[in-house]
């Protein structure tokens, strides 16, 4: 009988210390969040200087405020979707490896901290149907309007996202 609570305690150890490979995707999520804050950055960087050239040199291109506003958007995007894989990473390794012991100690927000898997996928939801509403005006911004039903299915669409966040608000108790 000794030499089964042996094996099973090695195996259960064994099993326990797995749960390390979580790190990988804490990594990975952090440098891929990284990345996009840099690449939204940049983008900004460059509509800042399309603004400051289009207006030194006094040509303004005829969709310039639609590419101005467009490249914007975009940034916001890339922004909210960095903000996804940074809830990700830190809700990972909160619920897998450890607390954030620093986090604990900040009087700062408390939007990084989870404690279950179903509050993480709660966190990552919001900023999910934030991002999918930041693509879809990015659309919008660019589509042409042949007609009235174009224009009625525009509104139903912008009906349906208000209810959509309506509705999630209500559920988080905002």
């Amino acid at each position: 009988m000794k030499i089964l609570e042996v094996i099973e305690n090695v195996f259960e150890r064994i099993l326990w210390d797995s749960r390390f490979f979580v790190i990988l995707a804490v990594i990975f999520s952090m440098l891929g969040g990284m990345s996009l804050f840099i690449v939204a950055s940049m983008d900004v960087i460059g509509v800042i200087v399309s603004v400051a050239d289009a207006y030194i040199s006094h040509i303004h291109p005829k969709d310039f405020h639609e590419v101005v506003v467009s490249g914007l958007i975009g940034a916001v995007d890339l922004y909210l979707m960095a903000i996804v894989l940074f809830i990700f990473g830190f809700g990972l390794y909160e619920l897998f490896i450890s607390d954030i012991d620093i986090a604990k100690k900040s009087a700062s927000s408390k939007i990084l901290e989870i404690h279950s898997l179903d509050e993480l996928k709660d966190k990552l939801a919001k900023v999910i149907v934030m991002v999918l509403i930041v693509s879809f005006f990015q659309r919008v911004l660019h589509t042409q309007y042949a007609g009235a039903l174009e224009m009625l299915y525009f509104s139903i669409s912008i009906l349906a996202l208000s209810l959509g966040l309506y509705f999630l608000h209500k559920n988080g108790g905002h």
